[in-house]
């Protein structure tokens, strides 16, 4: 069989995303600067002057501006992007949870920050996760590459008539949004094969309807249910996209989670994002050493694949899990989610709280914490100070 010779390209991970956004051709767009995401902004900006990208660029006042601008041109029937980042996603926050709540296909690039106060610029995944609830599918990159190719699959996704539902796909700020590393992309006919125009569209323009009205209690709640549904029919959806996706690419894109040298594991560490691959440099360290360490991967984080941390993790010694992110007064928020998941199990789950705004983490921090559950000298949960 004959292997169709890639095009690379050497790019930080904002204008990855652009590129791909390019590609993917959203004919509606609307983006307020934010660090770390700026970059995005400016490169976009750049193609649609061009005219490699014939799209319009809506200049708005404000975060909340963007995605209001996005909505209504969602339902008019475009295929629409934005992005931002830490304060910028809070400032959406109102009009997310109205994109959610109406399933509106729609895709936003979230170049994770940490939130203030105290200010910082820099990263963790606290601005991302607290819009867990809010009726999106989210998706974590842990490379440029993960971001350009989960960028593509997201519109897909997103526009799938089983799903109609908004896309977030977070990737990590400075450490992935302004690190440039060597990637393949797909030609542009192939994006236009992947990914059709859109068909959904909400307003029929000779038939009009009014859009966002009040639901009597009878009704709200079955809103909340179809959208449950399509969260459900969702997992399927994006195994589906993502192995058709590699088909075409030829590089495998995992699903919903990414399992390394798991399979034979007695240890595991949990991980999102970027540092993953910090993790598996540890990894191979302690196999070196003959400690059976695995590593599990969340690629999708909404909708939680349950199942297929079941099958992973159920029979570990032992589950470390990486938290770039806190819920006050409750604990780490993924390691919450996976301690439930596990319930019932008997598997012993222990909470690292680490990379909080933006602090380094390295191989040894991994070596270290499984070391010192061997020893068994790890607390339920530590925070990496």
């Amino acid at each position: 069989m004959q292997v169709l010779k890639r095009k690379t390209l050497a790019l930080v991970g904002n204008h990855a995303v652009a590129y791909a956004v390019k590609q993917s051709k959203p004919q509606v767009l609307a983006v307020f600067p934010i660090t770390p995401q700026t970059t995005m902004l400016e490169k976009i900006s750049e193609y649609i002057a061009s005219e490699e990208l014939k799209a319009e660029l809506i200049k708005v006042e404000s975060e909340h501006s963007a995605l209001a601008s996005i909505y209504g041109a969602a339902l008019a029937g475009a295929r629409v992007f934005t992005a931002t980042s830490s304060q910028g996603l809070l400032y959406m926050t109102e009009m997310i949870y109205w994109a959610g709540g109406q399933r509106i296909p729609m895709v936003a690039a979230v170049a994770t920050r940490a939130i203030a106060e105290p200010w910082s610029i820099w990263d963790d995944h606290q601005d991302f996760l607290s819009k867990r609830d809010a009726i999106w599918i989210q998706m974590m990159a842990e490379n440029v590459q993960e971001a350009y190719d989960m960028t593509i699959q997201a519109f897909r996704i997103s526009e799938d008539e089983r799903v109609i539902l908004p896309v977030m796909m977070g990737f990590d700020g400075f450490i992935l949004t302004h690190t440039m590393e060597r990637i393949e992309v797909l030609e542009d006919g192939e994006v236009d094969n992947f990914l059709p125009p859109r068909q959904f569209n909400l307003i029929d323009f000779s038939d009009p309807i009014g859009v966002g009205p009040i639901a009597t209690p009878e009704d709200y709640i079955k809103y909340r249910y179809e959208a449950m549904k399509a969260m459900v029919r969702a997992k399927g959806v994006i195994e589906e996209v993502m192995n058709e996706y590699e088909r075409i690419s030829g590089r495998k894109q995992n699903g919903l989670v990414e399992c390394y040298k798991c399979e034979d594991a007695k240890y595991v560490f949990v991980t999102m994002g970027a540092w993953s691959g910090d993790g598996k440099v540890a990894v191979d360290r302690l196999r070196n050493s003959g400690i059976e360490a695995g590593l599990l991967k969340i690629r999708v984080f909404r909708p939680f694949p349950k199942e297929k941390i079941e099958e992973y993790l159920r029979s570990m010694k032992g589950v470390i899990v990486l938290d770039r992110a806190y819920s006050y007064g409750s604990g780490g928020i993924l390691a919450n989610e996976i301690k439930a998941t596990l319930y019932g199990y008997r598997v012993p789950v222990y909470s690292v709280i680490a990379g909080i705004g933006g602090k380094d983490v390295r191989p040894r921090h991994f070596q270290k914490v499984i070391e010192d559950l061997i020893n068994d000298n790890l607390e339920e949960e530590r925070w990496l100070l």
